[in-house]
This record gives structure tokens, sequence and C-alpha cells, in this order.
């Protein structure tokens, strides 16, 4: 497991030597599709890099109500576990795993250091915020100005490239949940894009075409 580790991390443009201590201090986690890694209200004393699978994030507010924020795939971590280990802040969001997934984390008490002695780290950790910084920007452009009916297909597109295939296993129910509206709405929404020759439907499976 240790080579696959090596192998991410250096895809991640990170320093020998820092991949080094990151093997030595980190831990392997596995989580298997539908776990939740990081709850509401939990303290973050963790970052977590994706080795292998796919992780989602999703906000969530006071009443319990969520919405799909974006992925985390191989070789990306989460930048707002980041932040919550910084500030020592409970976290205000979920982390859940999308499907069956390898997570290598790293304690909290090294980021500090790393960021002043490696360089690649600090560009690792700027760069995990830039690109969530601009997923979040498409997801409050998508609910500001996009019609339902393109937040539905940009969801579904994501979904396909975030998991490199055009089959989403996904329910009705679970995609409306993740976009925050009813699953009435999202039933007839992929009916018409189906109807539109853009997706095939079948038993909790979506096709795009």
């Amino acid at each position: 497991m240790s080579e696959n580790i090596d192998v991410v991390l250096s895809k991640a443009g990170l320093e020998p030597k820092l991949i080094d201590e990151i093997v030595t201090i980190g831990r392997l986690k596995k989580a298997k599709a539908g776990h939740v890694l990081i709850g509401p209200d939990s303290t973050a004393n963790e970052i977590p890099i994706v080795l292998s699978g796919l992780l989602k994030v999703m906000r969530q507010d006071s009443n319990g109500e969520e919405i799909f924020l974006y992925y985390l795939e191989g070789g990306e971590t989460c930048a707002m576990s980041i932040t919550c280990c910084i500030e020592g802040e409970k976290a205000a969001y979920k982390v859940i795993a999308e499907e069956d997934s390898t997570i290598w984390m790293i304690p909290m008490t090294y980021l500090d250091s790393w960021v002043t002695k490696y360089p690649s780290f600090r560009r690792f950790v700027f760069g995990s915020y830039q690109l969530r910084f601009e997923e979040l920007l498409k997801t409050i452009d998508s609910i500001a100005f996009h019609k339902m009916d393109e937040r539905v297909y940009k969801y579904l597109l994501d979904t396909k490239q975030a998991t490199g295939s055009f089959e989403i296993h996904k329910t009705h129910e679970q995609i409306a949940n993740e976009l925050n509206t009813s699953r009435v709405v999202v039933s007839r929404l992929l009916k018409q894009l189906e109807k539109d020759g853009r997706i095939e439907q079948y038993r909790n499976k979506i096709e795009i075409l």
C-alpha cells in the first residue's frame, strides 16, 4: 500500500522528503460507499487525502437540510477540513464516501511546520483552496442563475466526470436530497432529459448519452 501512497502523492507534486514524512506519520482508512468520514459538528483533527475511490462533500444547515458541494478524487484533499483543523472549529459539512474509498489520514499537528518547510505542501494546500473555491462558485452560480433542469443535468455531468463512468447509480430520491429539492421535481426533469435524448433511465441507474 505504501507504494500506492507514494505514487498518488508524487502525482500531487509533493517532495520526496515530505512524502516520506506523510507515509510515516499518517494512517490508512478505508470507507465503504455511504460511510460518513466527517460529520457535522465533529471536531476535525486529521486531514484526508484520497488515494482511491470518490468522496462527496455536502453542506448541512441547522435544520438538517443538505446540498451537494463537490467531489474529492484521488490525490485531492478537503480544503474545509484543513480550515477546521487550523482554526479548531467544528465541521459544518459532511464528507461521505460516494463509492468504496481508501484515504490517508494526516494529523493536523504537522500542518504549520510542513507549510513552512516544504514549498510543495504550500502549493498543494493553496491549490486545494483554489480548486474548492472554484467548485463552490460553480455551485453558487448553479443555484442562483440556473434553472432546475440545468442544475440536474450539471449534477449528472459532474458525477460522470468524477466517477469516470457514463452510468450513474443513484435513485431519484438521492439526487433530490443532494440538490435540496423534491423527488417529484427530479423525476419530472429526468423524464424530460430522457425525452430530449440526453439520458436513458433504468432501475436505480441513469445513463448519459
